[in-house]
C-alpha cells in the first residue's frame, strides 16, 4: 500500500469492495492524493468542473469520458464544493457509522461499543470498548489494522463519483447503455494503474443522460470479466449543505442504502476523539 502523504485536503483513494450477502472482495487500495492546484484562469471560469488528480492516467483515458465526469461533478455541487466540504459522516452497509475530517485526515468510526479514532496520514489511533483504551490489547490492534482499508472502501461506496479523475485512474467512454429498469444510461469504465493490491479490478459507472448524475453502478473483479459481480443502484440523491449525495445502494431487492449521510464545513467540538459511542450527526 502507497505511503500516505501527511498533508491536508485528501482525496479518498480507490476502493475495497464490500461484495454484500458473500465475504469482502478487495478492489484496487491506495493511498490518499492531495489536492490538485487551486484552479485558476479558464477553469475558474467554469469552463472545467475539476482538475485531475494528480497520477491520473490522462493519456489512456478519452475526452468524453471526461467531459461526463466534469458533469457529474457540476451536479453533484461542483469541486468547490467539494473542496470547502471538510467533515463527512454516513453508515456503511454493516451497521458502523463513521467521521471524516478530510483537511486533518481524522478517521472516527464506532459500531455497537467500539469506537476508533485514527489518523489516516500518520496511520495511528486509539481503539476503545465502552470508552476503554483497548489499543495495546490484541483486539484493539486488529481494529486499529483495519482502519485504513475501512475508510478506503467505506468512503469509496459513499464518494465514487467525486472520484473518476483520482491518481491511477483510467476513465474511458463505453458508450450508451440501459439502466437496470430500462431507462437510457451513459456508460464510463474505471480502470487502474499501478495502485493497490488488486489493481485489476473494473467498475462500470451508468450516469443518467436527464439527470447527469451517477445512478448505478457495477463491480468486475476482474477487468476481462464478462459479468460484474454485483450492479447496484446510486440513487436518491439529496443536498447535504452544498453537495448532492445518494443513500441507495440496492440491487433493486435488498434495499441496502448509506443512512445519516452528513456534509459539513466545520468539524463540532469534543466528536472526533471521543472514546464514547457518540449519537449520529444529522
Amino acid at each position: 500500500m502507497p505511503l500516505v502523504p501527511a498533508t491536508p485536503n485528501f482525496l479518498p483513494g480507490a476502493a475495497i469492495v464490500l461484495l454484500l450477502g458473500a465475504a469482502s472482495a478487495c478492489g484496487p487500495t491506495k493511498g490518499l492524493t492531495t489536492s490538485p492546484a487551486p484552479i485558476t484562469g479558464v477553469a475558474a471560469a467554469g469552463l472545467v468542473a475539476y482538475p485531475a488528480a494528480a497520477g491520473f492516467d490522462q493519456a489512456g483515458s478519452d475526452a468524453r469520458a471526461l467531459a461526463w465526469a466534469d458533469t457529474v461533478m457540476r451536479q453533484m455541487g461542483g469541486y468547490a464544493a467539494w473542496q470547502q466540504t471538510r467533515l463527512l459522516g454516513w453508515d456503511f452497509l454493516d451497521g458502523s457509522y463513521q467521521l471524516w475530517d478530510k483537511q486533518t485526515g481524522d478517521f472516527r468510526w464506532q459500531k455497537d461499543t467500539l469506537v476508533a479514532v485514527y489518523n489516516l496520514g500518520a496511520k495511528q489511533g486509539k481503539a476503545f470498548s465502552k470508552g476503554q483504551d483497548i489499543s495495546a490489547s490484541e483486539k484493539g490492534k486488529k481494529l486499529l489494522d483495519r482502519m485504513y482499508p475501512i475508510w478506503v472502501n467505506n468512503s469509496w461506496w459513499l464518494l465514487m463519483p467525486f472520484k473518476l479523475k483520482d491518481s491511477g485512474v483510467t476513465l474511458t467512454y463505453k458508450g450508451a447503455g440501459q439502466l437496470m429498469d430500462g431507462t437510457p444510461a451513459q456508460v464510463l469504465t474505471m480502470t487502474f494503474k499501478n495502485v493497490g493490491v488488486t489493481p485489476d479490478n473494473k467498475y462500470e459507472v451508468y450516469i443518467s443522460p436527464t439527470t447527469k448524475l451517477v445512478e448505478e453502478w457495477a463491480y468486475f473483479p476482474k477487468a476481462t470479466d464478462a459479468q460484474p459481480a454485483f450492479r447496484r443502484r446510486w440513487t436518491e440523491y439529496r443536498p447535504y449543505n452544498t453537495l448532492l449525495l445518494a443513500a441507495d445502494r440496492t440491487d433493486g431487492k435488498d434495499g441496502r442504502r448509506l443512512n445519516h449521510i452528513t456534509a459539513r464545513a466545520t468539524v463540532p467540538a469534543n466528536v472526533m476523539q471521543n472514546p464514547q459511542p457518540i449519537a449520529r450527526l444529522e
